[in-house]
């Protein structure tokens, strides 16, 4: 099987205004090569390692050399000769042992990065398809807790990041109600608790809560007895089959789960465009669809013997991306007739490629304002769902060999190119830390089995993702408090609730997806350093320079007109950097979301709101008397202001007007 990393899809570019000057630059060296030698050339732009040797770089002539047998220098005055510059270019010049540096007009090119959209949607992204990301995907039987958290915002900032780009993006919520967790659950609820339907209907908010403390009471129950696991396989029948009295318990219970899970991710503003259920999958026999042509195209058979006797296994042996594994067979339906994940997930995957050749029933669940599957009852004006070009799948990294055979049954079927556009987003877990692990209680102060202690739902450990957002709400609504004494309560708690948010997505995306993130309660808490309040300060900082401007009377905004007839020489390098950097952030988000490491862009932010603060101290627009060098600081701080406004929208970080 051919499988395409994620960096190697190809999806539409981008077009911000700092990139299409780069391909038009490259394309104009292209055209002087071309004319001049007769030869096929792709120029590649790079940044000079100073300032002062140029904006943007071309090493063609170096490149040439060899092929030409000619000097590099000879080759770049030539082609700098007859270069036709694109406009916003000042001159070209020579540098080094070849190099065509060129410089831009700095006051052009500042006053076209203000008057457009930091990023300019590619006319192709429409042709480039649909991209379907499914993100979130928690379990219906507990409350969501941190580790869930780092896949919905990983997730939701991928979400906004291609939006961004313009990139058309259906977000699905996947909702496991027919799995075992949610089986064990009823359980706990019928065999354990001993509650019927209107009793547990009944129990009061926060649902999830409940249930959280029940899943980890019935672990512990089919330990003292292994024989009640039965109570779960026939539970499981049930739910697989929607009949019966537990199957309709499942569903209250899947319900009032899903319900407080939606409302957990609205605090930190993820939302969704389609709940898909896996009942559903199961009713409208998308699973028997897709059993029928795995096995008319023999990617699976019936096992006549062995440990797998009576199930229905996928043989991976001969493929050599399963090389080397002990058991690289995979079990798709078991001998008891019930289907595993892997199966549900093969049928799921087609359909959303619009492979499967039927479609779910659409309800709207007007409750949460969103669209949801179903079986029967749906309404005809639903939008379009499925049907994507590139399907990305936001699950942890345990769940890499389950993708892997998902592809598979692809490939075996003969779809290829959707097997190579199915995109699996793995990423780490959440551990706690050692010294909040003591602190809630899961570790002795004695113990020293680790640095860190990986959650875990069925034993009760972790903490929850409401409980964690109160945390941080309170903490910073004292903060806020501490700022300013006189401040009306409404007004604390709406940016105590701004802060929170800031500081928890941030945390979730700025460590790289191939690291574990240790979760530490005072780190997470901390509001000053390289987190999302240090970004919402300076965005609040750059936007009160309007506010300070307007109360001594002056213009609050530099005008296209007189940025455009700036002198050059006003520019100071610090600024300049400032606005080429800040220029430069919508590539930082292409470059992000196709490589699928988010953590770039919260890097960039910082990066940037730290070049911001240094500037900011160094270049006083209020107190300063020369209007030339007044313009030339507030264009500079706009375009900043323009940049860090999209960096933190991708990142969901809510914008303040003071801290």
């Amino acid at each position: 099987m051919v499988y395409t990393p994620p960096a190697m899809l190809k999806p539409p570019n981008s077009c911000s205004l700092l990139s299409s000057l780069k391909k038009e630059l490259a394309q104009a060296v292209d055209d002087r090569v071309f004319a001049l030698y007769g030869l096929r050339h792709q120029a590649f732009v790079e940044i000079p390692p100073q300032r002062k040797l140029g904006d943007l770089a071309v090493a063609s002539a170096l490149n040439l050399a060899r092929e030409l047998k000619r000097k590099p220098r000879e080759i770049a005055q030539e082609l700098a000769a007859g270069l036709s510059l694109p406009p916003l270019f000042k001159e070209v010049r020579i540098e080094g042992a070849g190099y065509l540096n060129a410089f831009l007009d700095r006051s052009a090119f500042a006053a076209e990065l203000l008057a457009t959209p930091l990023v300019r949607p590619p006319s192709d992204s429409a042709e480039a398809g649909k991209v379907i990301v499914e993100h979130t995907n928690i379990n219906p039987n507990k409350a969501a807790h941190i580790g869930h958290l780092r896949n919905a915002v990983l997730g939701d900032v991928l979400v906004r990041s291609l939006r961004a780009l313009g990139r058309p993006v259906e977000v699905q919520n996947y909702i496991d109600d027919t799995g075992v967790q949610l089986a064990d659950v009823v359980v706990g609820f019928a065999d354990l608790r001993g509650l019927g339907l209107a009793e547990v209907a009944a129990l009061p908010e926060p649902f999830d809560f409940y249930c959280w403390d029940l899943y980890s009471e019935v672990g512990r129950w089919y330990e003292a007895d292994k024989s009640r696991q039965e109570l779960r396989r026939a539970t499981l029948h049930q739910l697989e089959a929607n009949q019966g009295e537990r199957a309709e318990l499942a569903r209250l219970v899947a319900r009032r789960i899903v319900h407080r899970h939606l409302k957990t991710m609205a605090r930190l503003d993820v939302g969704y465009d389609l709940l898909t259920r896996e009942s559903d999958i199961l009713a409208l026999s998308f699973f028997t669809r897709a059993f029928e042509a795995l096995k008319a195209s023999g990617a699976i058979h019936l096992e006549a013997d062995g440990k797998n006797k009576g199930c229905w296994v996928m043989p991976l042996s001969q493929s050599a991306e399963f090389a080397g594994l002990e058991d690289p067979d995979k079990v798709i339906v078991r001998s008891d007739g019930t289907i595993t994940y892997v199966g549900k997930d093969i049928a799921y995957q087609m359909w959303k490629f619009g492979l499967l050749g039927r479609d779910f029933e659409y309800c709207r669940w007007e409750e949460e304002g969103l669209w949801e599957t179903c079986h029967q009852g749906g309404r005809a004006d639903h939008p379009p769902f499925g049907a994507g070009a590139r399907v990305i799948n936001v699950i942890d990294a345990r769940q890499s060999y389950l993708q892997k055979i998902v592809r598979a049954g692809l490939e075996s079927l003969g779809h290829s190119e959707e097997a190579g556009r199915s995109v699996h987003f793995a990423y780490e877990m959440v551990s706690l830390s050692r010294k909040t692990a003591i602190d809630l209680g899961f570790l002795d102060e004695d113990d020293e089995s680790g640095k860190s202690l990986e959650m875990s739902g069925r034993k009760g450990i972790g903490v929850k993702a409401d409980d964690l957002l109160d945390q941080l709400e309170k903490k910073s609504v004292a903060t806020a408090f501490e700022r300013d004494p006189g401040r009306e309560s409404e007004e604390a708690a709406r940016v105590g609730h701004a802060v929170a948010i800031a500081a928890l997505r941030y945390f979730m995306v700025k460590t790289t997806t191939t690291r574990v993130i240790a979760f530490d309660l005072e780190e997470a808490l901390r509001l000053e350093g390289e987190t999302g309040p240090y970004l919402q300060y300076s965005l609040a900082r750059v936007r009160n320079i309007g506010a300070r401007l307007a109360k001594e009377g002056m213009p609050t905004e530099a005008t296209l007109d007189q940025v455009r007839a700036l002198d050059p020489a006003v520019w100071a390098d610090d600024l300049w950097e400032l606005v080429l950097a800040a220029a430069d952030s919508p590539e930082i988000v292409e470059r992000s979301a196709d490589s699928l490491e988010l953590s770039l862009i919260p890097r960039y932010a910082f990066e940037l709101a730290g070049r911001l603060n240094k500037a900011y101290r160094a270049n006083r627009i209020v107190d300063e008397a020369d209007p030339a060098l007044r313009q030339v600081r507030m264009a500079s701080f706009q375009a900043f202001r323009q940049s860090l406004e999209l960096l933190a929208g991708v990142l969901g970080v809510p914008v303040l007007e003071r801290m």
